[in-house]
């Protein structure tokens, strides 16, 4: 069971993209420290029975309150934002792949729609704004581990999207006064993560394979590398940069300083989900847009948030079991 900081004090809290993997973390984790949520999501991604589990586990339906909408809806960015003290922004186009297919559509909802976010919050007074940024924005830049000051060039629609949330939340703060951080997520896993839609992400897809009893697709040779961090891990970075002072304006990694191959991840499945079976993969062509290799530098999280992992990949795999 990890600690999460205490909140000094009962707030409203705006999650967007609510119905979301890590969206539905967040609500969870805040309704059972005795704040009030508000949930955001259109299900393009996220799902009710995300929220409804949320809200079920958390003892506190009573703090709980949904809008069905849209980001890209300026309008109900403002009525929703109305009372609230700080926003947790995770609502987004999330697919690299498909963005690289669908550039305009990602720019839309993750460039347009945040600037909505910005104003709704500038506009209603708004504590504080924390947002997922991505990995992703690093690009082809071969620094490792990656650190925040350092950015090549976007390998994709949805990297450049998260670099310009991350240049505009810079200048809402410095020109508009409104507390903005950001969180450059690394590869985020956990319960509740989607195994069956277009943007699954490996670990939830690769345990649905292995324990139905199918080949794990590997795109690549598998030597490329990430950095798994359990969800635990950002639902804890979330509290902690909401109350931060130093960190306005800045981003941080947040993952957990680990460089983890494809090939190792896929090893480490099978001995938690199907101990003693072959490991058996399925190698395909790379997918355009990816990264080879990213794993996080949380020094800076470390030293300004007061950031750490509670949970590493083995640890965060074998909860998913439950």
């Amino acid at each position: 069971m990890i600690d999460y900081p205490k909140i000094d004090g009962r707030y409203t809290w705006l999650v967007t993209g609510a119905g979301g993997f890590i969206g539905s973390h967040l609500t969870e984790t805040l309704l059972s420290l005795g704040q009030k949520v508000i949930g955001l999501d259109n299900f393009s991604t996220g799902y009710r029975h995300n929220i409804d589990m949320a809200v079920k586990k958390s003892g506190h339906s009573e703090n709980f309150a949904f809008t069905e909408g849209n980001i890209n809806n300026s309008e109900t960015c403002l009525s929703v934002m109305n009372g609230v003290d700080y926003v947790l922004h995770h609502a987004a186009f999330v697919s690299v792949p498909a963005s690289m297919n669908e550039p305009a559509k990602c720019f839309d909802d993750n460039a347009m729609g945040f600037v909505n976010i910005l104003e709704a919050a500038r506009l209603n007074g708004v504590k504080r704004v924390v947002y997922a940024t991505s990995s992703a924005v690093y690009g082809d830049d071969e620094t490792m581990p990656k650190v925040e000051g350092s950015i090549g060039k976007s390998l994709s629609p949805y990297a450049l999207t998260k670099y310009i949330n991350e240049l505009s939340a810079e200048f809402y703060t410095r020109v508009y006064g409104l507390e903005c951080t950001g969180l450059r997520y690394f590869n985020v896993f956990g319960v509740r993560q989607d195994p069956n839609g277009a943007y699954a992400a490996v670990i939830p897809r690769w345990i649905d394979a292995v324990t139905s009893g199918k080949v794990p697709v590997i795109y690549g040779d598998g030597e490329q590398s990430r950095d798994f961090c359990a969800v635990q891990n950002v639902v804890k970075a979330n509290i902690m940069a909401a109350f931060c002072e130093k960190s306005a304006g800045k981003v941080f990694n947040i993952g957990c300083g680990v460089e983890t191959s494809l090939n190792e991840l896929l090893t480490k499945i099978y001995s938690v989900f199907a101990p003693g079976r072959e490991v058996k993969a399925d190698y395909q062509s790379p997918r355009e847009g990816d990264i080879i290799h990213s794993s996080a530098s949380i020094e800076y999280a470390e030293k300004v948030l007061g950031y750490e992992p509670a949970v590493y990949l083995e640890q965060g795999l074998e909860a998913m079991k439950c």
